[in-house]
Order: C-alpha cells, then structure tokens, then sequence
C-alpha cells in the first residue's frame, strides 16, 4: 500500500537516528511545516517579520500604563534599529518591515515604513464605535497587500507583530467577541497596568461592552470595538493562508489577530505556528481554545513580534533536523 504524504513525512521522522519521538515539538512542527508545504524537503524562502502599529482611541480612557505618543516614539525607535524586534529580526535572519496601520503621527514620507494609515488612531469604544465596517474592510485588504507583496518577492513564510498604545485593551474585548470568554477574564495588566489601575481598566471595559448598542453580529461588533493594526495583521494573515504561507504568531494582540482571521477563515490553524505564550494572562486561555502548544514560554510581554523572532531559530531547527538528519539505515546504526 502506497503510504500518503503525512505517512511518508512520519515515517522520515521516525527514522532519524534517535529513538522515537525524541526530539518532541520539534517533530510536531516538522511534520506540520512538511504538511504545509505538501513535501518530504521543505525550505523556509525569505522569512520576513511585519510589525504593525496603530493607535487606539480606548488609550485616552486611562487603560494603560504608558502614554499615547509612545506609539509613535516607538515606531521610529523600529526604524532606527533600537528595538527588541530590530536585535532579534537582525540576529536570526528576519527581514523586518514596519506599517502604520492608524498612528495618531505624521511619519516622514521618506522614512522606511510602509504608509498604511486607515486614520490617526482609532475612536474610543467608550463613547461610541472604535472605527466604521468600511474601516475595518480597508483594513483588511491593506495587510493582505503588504503579505501579497513579499509572496511575489518569493517568501513562504511571515511572521506578525504589533506595537499599539491600548491594544492589549482592544484586543480584550475582541476576545472575549470571538471566543465567548467573559471580558473580565479576557483582561490583563498589558504594559504593566496593576492593581486598582487594573481594577479600573477591567470596569471601563465592562461597562463598554455593556453599553454596545449596534447590530448583534460579531462582524459589527468586531468594527465597534477594533483597532487598526489588528485588522491589518489579521489580513495580512488571510492572505498568508491564501497564498500557502507559514504563520508565526506572536503574543496576546497577535493570537486575537488570529482569532480574527480564523474567524473569517476556519482552516487557517493548519499554518499557523503560535511562537510563545505570553504573561498575559488571556493568551494561555486563547491557546487551550485553539488546542495549540507555543513553541516557548519566556514569561514575554513585550509584543512587537519577538516572540517569533526569538522561536524562529527552533522552527528552523525543526526543518533542519528533517531535511538533513541521518536515517538509521543511511548511517548504519542499529534500530531497537
């Protein structure tokens, strides 16, 4: 009986020199990568790393610990090579690009950023919709442009993160939207917001959500309480699965982008790898609802993608170990 792919794939895994099953997630991702790809030799083409930055109008509630302007402060920190993103992309063979998704800045025309603007940031959800349904569809189609672009260029794989002050916050009530999860357990301390400030957050959030007014869909409630930068992320995700791409999914606000993007497309998880879980505590609840284990637990929560940066050695670890490791029989060792 001829063995089909996954079988010939398990196979070639079960063989290498070692015993079985020894070298645990690195066969799991392996046998994925290999699957994805529909091939017993597959190659990682031209990873790049997309940072996706926006603002969003929740900030000016009292949701975060930092102010506003670091968006921007921070985007320009991306674009002169000082962040953790740039250190790790630079370290581990990322190409980084960097997209105003919604900063609430005038960036430089001539700085090397990807002018995505959907507006300067979005409205605060408190006091009525974040952004319009045509927003959040122009945003979609923004990120699913940026993927297509380096696609065409000849890469296969793409990895997503974000810097946004007030996402965390966003991306908590789009959790709780889309997996069910009651909002305050879909709510953590973000940049480092404790204690009664976290108190506050939790209520804003609450009566935010409890005042929702427009239509009862997930797709109108998406657009009310969205941000810019997540639907370019989840986008740009889409079109990755429309093109056969690997996906490395950072933290909390990239796994909510995920979430996003899964829900317009179920089959997306089969090329999604998650990088890491984050210290925020909705990520592992994200996770056990995706049935999906990180490739690292750091105690991150940093954002930006580093997490990816950071678990994008072992992915190509787990490659390498397929294409190129021995089999018993190639290298003359006895099995058990």
């Amino acid at each position: 009986m001829k063995m089909d792919l996954v079988q010939q794939l398990q196979h070639k895994i079960d063989t290498k020199t070692k015993p079985l099953g020894a070298l645990g997630q690195l066969e799991e991702i392996a046998l994925q990568i290999g699957k994805m790809f529909t091939t017993l030799t597959p190659e990682i083409k031209m990873p790049h790393m997309l940072v996706f930055a926006g603002d969003h109008g929740i900030a000016k509630e009292g949701v975060s610990a930092y102010p506003a302007e670091v968006t921007p402060q921070m985007v320009l920190n991306f674009v002169n090579g000082g962040a953790a993103i740039n250190v790790f992309s630079r370290q581990n063979g990322l190409a980084l690009k960097v997209i105003d998704a919604g900063v609430n800045f005038d960036f430089d025309s001539n700085l090397p950023i990807l002018h995505q603007k959907e507006a300067y940031g979005t409205q605060s959800f408190l006091k009525g919709p974040a952004m319009t349904p045509s927003q959040m569809k122009s945003c979609f189609e923004k990120g699913g442009a940026v993927v297509q672009q380096i696609f065409e260029e000849g890469s296969n794989c793409v990895g997503f993160g974000e810097m946004g002050i007030g996402n965390t916050a966003t991306s908590s009530v789009l959790m709780s939207i889309l997996t069910g999860i009651p909002i305050e357990a879909c709510v953590g301390s973000g940049t480092g917001v404790v204690h009664e400030a976290l108190e506050r957050k939790i209520a804003i959030l609450k009566e935010a959500v409890n005042s929702y007014k427009g239509e009862d869909t997930i797709e109108a409630r998406l657009a009310y309480f969205g941000g810019f930068e997540i639907f370019q992320m989840a986008g740009g995700m889409l079109k990755a699965f429309e093109n056969k791409m690997l996906i490395l999914v950072d933290g909390f606000i990239s796994s909510v982008a995920f979430l996003v993007a899964q829900h317009y497309q179920p089959q997306i998880k089969q090329q999604a790898i998650f990088c890491h879980c984050s210290q925020e505590k909705a990520h592992k609840a994200i996770l056990n609802q995706l049935e999906v284990k990180a490739v690292l637990d750091l105690g991150l929560r940093l954002g930006e993608g580093t997490g990816v940066a950071l678990a994008f050695p072992l992915i190509k670890s787990a490659v390498a170990f397929l294409n190129e490791m021995a089999s018993f029989e190639e290298a003359g060792v006895s099995e058990k």
